[in-house]
């Protein structure tokens, strides 16, 4: 049997196993170069249990199965870095101990015995930024990303009074007719949550016993430090105070008056300048050294 023969028997053997969680893509020639599966964790029929997923990439060289494919893992949901790279250490050693023979329905399953036996999710919240631990009631949305119902809760809440104080200072005509929608904090995709059921879900246990945060003499050391850097960078014009820089003024002259021979009186002369104007950025004050700001009027 040829080797494109042999590839080609194990495509149609997975497609039949894997039906519509596998895609194939085909070069000009009409030889297979990718493989791609999303792969959840096994529960039976209980879909809502699958907290992880990952998508698996498998890139087939012309030498395949006599050689090692290229494995990429995509779109991790639930999953921390550690536990990737993991996977990917996994996948290695199956790819090596398979050379020769068909490896992609063993790396299948290699990542779904994996995502089966650590079905918690290991990434963070992204709203409090602590892990998931056992028995907090946490939310996984529909773009398969995680939080806790607690914090979940917070982020709609404030979320929803502030589309609700948005759409009050917008005339009648310009208000949504569609009303609030809850978005992920993460992608923004828009999700369905119960609010009244996370608002009843109690904190997560890492931030129940998180340590209170004070203000400790290290940190105050630290605090007067950065006070005095920033103290010192304005005394040099490192830093631009806004509301100074726009009230300050910038004094217009023209070409007749560069041409004078009489440079006329300074600055501390008694006689006003005739226009002025102000001068609204910094970038004109930076120049301001550099150009003949004195206009007055003829005597």
């Amino acid at each position: 049997m040829s080797q494109q023969e042999r590839v080609q028997e194990e495509l149609e053997a997975l497609e039949a196993i894997l039906m519509d969680d596998i895609s194939i893509t085909y070069n000009a020639k009409g030889c297979a170069e990718l493989v791609k599966s999303v792969i959840f964790p096994s529960t039976a029929n209980e879909v809502d249990k699958q907290y992880v997923c990952v998508t698996l990439e498998v890139e087939l060289p012309q030498d395949y199965p006599d050689c090692k494919p290229v494995t990429r893992l995509k779109s991790p949901r639930g999953l921390d870095e550690s536990t990737v790279d993991h996977l990917y250490k996994e996948i290695a050693n199956k790819c090596e101990e398979y050379i020769g023979h068909a490896v992609i329905y063993e790396l299948i399953e290699l990542i779904r015995q994996n995502l089966t036996e650590s079905n918690l999710p290991t990434c963070q919240c992204a709203v409090c930024l602590y892990g998931f631990s056992e028995g907090d009631s946490f939310t996984k949305t529909q773009c398969f990303h995680y939080f806790h119902n607690y914090c979940l809760a917070k982020h709609v809440t404030v979320n929803e009074k502030n589309f609700l104080e948005e759409q009050d200072k917008l005339p009648a005509w310009k208000r949504s007719t569609v009303g609030f929608q809850a978005t992920c904090p993460v992608c923004r995709e828009p999700i369905s949550c119960d609010g009244t059921k996370l608002k009843t879900s109690l904190p997560p246990k890492e931030l129940q016993d998180a340590q209170k945060f004070e203000v400790t003499q290290e940190l105050k050391m630290l605090q007067q430090k950065m006070q005095q850097l920033f103290n010192y960078q304005k005394s040099k014009g490192g830093i631009i105070d806004i509301e100074a820089e726009e009230n300050k003024l910038l004094l217009i002259t023209n070409s007749e008056d560069n041409n004078s021979e009489d440079p006329g009186p300074s600055l501390s002369s008694s006689n006003p300048p005739v226009e002025q104007q102000p001068l609204h950025n910094g970038l004109q004050n930076r120049n301001h050294n550099q150009r003949h700001y004195s206009k007055y009027s003829n005597r």
